[in-house]
């Protein structure tokens, strides 16, 4: 079984994990979720997890050390796990990574940072201790924290294990995939205007098919 370690400040913000494909997929004992907060490792009245930036700047930084016993919490006497830190700068998440993160180790720890992000000595730390660190990026742009970056790549990750989407076959990257896709009904009116699906998907001619298929996703490139 392939366990996510989510270190998070706002686990609350992952109901989407509990719902669909990601939710069958931990029903059904595939993959496993689990959360540490980084305040349930501070040590001062307040919980404090975050400070002043050295060397200026607007924003606040997560503390490095309720983020390093967190993730402690996590390794526990664990010998092999994958730390991932998501950031901006970090290289762009691809299915290939989402496909190798699946075929991997067991355990995957998820750093959600915020603010201004992380204590760069949360990376040394590990590094020095022989620990597996990825710099994660799901896109060029900045958001608010590593929340929706965890979700995404959990999702992805989660899709290329046997047995999560039922028919491998469903998996998109295994497939011709089309941008464009019908359902029943064939045709419909909608303020006065007839649509229909395409007379290829109709004949049945599943060469024919794969062929407009592959077609139509060369023109999106």
């Amino acid at each position: 079984m392939l366990r996510f370690h989510i270190v998070t400040l706002f686990p609350e913000s992952f109901s989407y994990l509990g719902e669909s494909i990601i939710g069958r997929a931990q029903e059904a004992k595939k993959i496993a979720v689990s959360f540490l907060n980084p305040r349930d490792f501070t040590t001062d009245k307040h919980r404090v997890t975050d400070d002043k930036a050295y060397g200026g700047g607007p924003g606040m930084v997560m503390k490095a050390e309720p983020v390093l016993k967190a993730i402690d919490k996590a390794l526990g006497r664990k010998k092999h796990a994958t730390v991932v830190m998501f950031t901006p700068s970090g290289k762009i998440l691809a299915k290939e990574t989402a496909r190798d993160f699946a075929r991997a180790g067991k355990n995957i720890i998820l750093v959600c940072g915020h603010y201004e992000g992380v204590d760069e000595r949360v990376v040394d730390v590990l590094r020095d201790r022989g620990i597996d660190v990825r710099k994660i990026s799901i896109g060029p742009y900045v958001l608010s924290g590593g929340e929706l970056p965890a979700m995404i790549l959990i999702d992805a990750v989660a899709r290329h294990i046997p047995g999560v989407l039922g028919k491998q076959e469903s998996l998109e990257e295994a497939r011709t995939a089309s941008p464009e896709t019908y359902t029943r009904p064939e045709s419909f009116t909608y303020k006065k205007k007839k649509y229909r699906v395409p007379e290829i998907l109709l004949s049945g001619d599943h060469k024919k098919i794969e062929e407009w298929r592959a077609s139509r996703e060369d023109l999106t490139k």
